[in-house]
């Protein structure tokens, strides 16, 4: 692997052994952003001068002995929606185009504490809410596979910059999908983390405080080993929590693929996914079986899916509903219209006045509750879950009023917001999932599948990634960003 698509981890040690120091790194990195990133568009802030300085300090510091961390002098970008003191933060809304963070978010702290720098900001829709990645303050990022193509959202920024060759390191955040879509379509890693684990303060806009139910930030990379490596260092007790709680995340006990148990879901009736993807996803658990793993294609959690995923909706109403237009809710209808039918027409408006009321939130949770202990028993028996993350692979840009998008599956029109079962699915009841890559499909595109593993037991679903990677081959480069 070229330089520009080693690893985090890897790049970290070369800068420990000599053989490049940051300063030479982050010139590397920023020459290519500013080769390559007028077509991709995926590091519209830039924090160039700020990043030289912060790898020539990494460089005195090595010189007189000193180690900043596991990431001493590696260059990052990371999503636009985290605050970094001195740039803006505005989660592409141009009513918050002048906000400028004064202080670094608690994912950034912790990066920085590691040894990281940025190089800047990455690209992100408007409000995070969508499956593409622009706005009008930064316009369009697209995919490095084909640049008439969504990298995903709402982390397509952080995903087409790692893609691309941009950073080694990155870090997203995920509600719908926002880790694991971009992962998936750009052919990178990323991991959502069990709800919680991993403190969101400084990922917000100004007033916003308390972390949002069911939302979560985690780390991207161009390896599976690359996101152990960031969990490591990011999770933890937010700064509230700090003086009485402690994170014990249980570490992988297995060595091999031929030690796991892995249950295999390729495709649902509530939200088809392609032939290509389905396929993939059964050849994974076939090759699974036949590398001496226990594969089971009927093993399923025993909850109602309808149920779970008219929880899921709710609560990312709940969530998203006080900056979300309209329109988006109206989008949101006919994603959960085959789930409740009595709620047909009627559906956002009853969201509406659903998530204003405590009483009924508390319904839902409950719900969620009895959700999250029938997980736990299925993971008793199944290490790991296989299944979809997208319906398809990277679709063309699409800016149409969100209300008359279509995703085409195998030539049937789908609802745009279908495909968000797979996301919510794992999402409403705080389980850990890992997208990986697993090589382009006929169209020339890559195809990303969830491991989902259990509540806490994210070191699980990441190190099973890790030995897929080892077994079947992991990240590519995109064509056309070689050095």
């Amino acid at each position: 692997m070229t330089l520009a698509f080693a690893s985090a981890r890897a790049l970290a040690q070369k800068i420990r052994d000599k053989e490049i120091s940051a300063r030479e790194l982050t010139d590397y990195y920023l020459g290519r952003i500013e080769r390559f990133d007028g077509a991709v568009n995926a590091v519209p802030v830039r924090d160039f001068e700020r990043a030289r300085a912060a790898a020539d300090a990494a460089d005195r510091a090595q010189a007189e002995g000193r180690s900043l961390g596991p990431l001493h002098g590696l260059p990052m970008t990371i999503k636009e929606a985290y605050d970094i003191a001195g740039l803006p933060t505005t989660w592409g809304h141009p009513a918050f185009k002048d906000n400028v963070a004064r202080e670094d978010a608690v994912m950034v702290q912790r990066l920085k504490a590691a040894g990281a720098h940025f190089l800047g900001k990455t690209n992100v829709p408007i409000n995070l809410a969508d499956f593409q990645s622009y706005n009008e303050i930064y316009g369009t990022t697209n995919n490095p596979w084909d640049l008439t193509r969504t990298p995903g959202g709402s982390s397509g920024g952080s995903a087409a910059a790692l893609a691309a060759g941009f950073c080694g390191l990155e870090a997203g955040s995920d509600i719908g999908g926002s880790i694991r879509n971009p992962a998936h379509f750009c052919g990178v890693y990323g991991h959502k983390p069990t709800w919680g684990v991993v403190p969101p303060q400084g990922h917000a806009l100004p007033g916003m405080v308390a972390p949002p139910d069911i939302a979560v930030v985690g780390p991207l990379a161009r390896t599976a080993d690359d996101l152990a490596l960031a969990m490591d260092i990011v999770a933890g007790a937010d700064p509230l929590q700090a003086p009485g709680w402690t994170l014990n995340l249980a570490r992988p006990q297995k060595r091999s693929l031929s030690e796991y148990r892995v249950a295999v879901w390729p495709d649902d009736p509530r939200a088809p996914v392609s032939a290509a993807i389905a396929g993939r996803i059964q050849s994974l658990g076939d090759q699974l079986g036949k590398c001496g793993a226990i594969v089971s294609d009927t093993a399923r959690p025993e909850i109602d899916l309808d149920i779970s995923h008219q929880a899921y909706i709710y609560m990312l109403c709940g969530v998203t509903g006080a900056g979300l237009s309209d329109e988006f809710f109206r989008t949101l209808q006919n994603t959960a219209e085959g789930f409740a039918p009595e709620d047909k027409g009627r559906l956002p408006t009853r969201m509406r006045a659903l998530v204003q009321t405590h009483r009924d939130w508390l319904h839902w949770h409950n719900r969620r509750e009895t959700m999250r202990l029938a997980w736990r028993q299925f993971f008793n028996h199944w290490d790991i879950l296989l299944c979809p993350q997208v319906a398809t692979t990277a679709f063309p840009h699409d800016h149409s009023e969100l209300e008359t998008r279509k995703l085409l599956v195998d030539g049937t029109a789908q609802e745009y917001f279908q495909q968000i079962f797979w996301s919510g699915l794992v999402t409403v009841s705080y389980l850990p999932s890992t997208v990986f890559p697993t090589g382009p499909g006929a169209d020339g595109l890559p195809i990303g599948v969830q491991a989902v593993s259990a509540e806490f037991n994210d070191y699980t679903s990441i190190h099973f990634a890790h030995l897929m990677e080892l077994e079947f081959g992991g990240f590519v480069a995109p064509p056309g960003f070689a050095d």
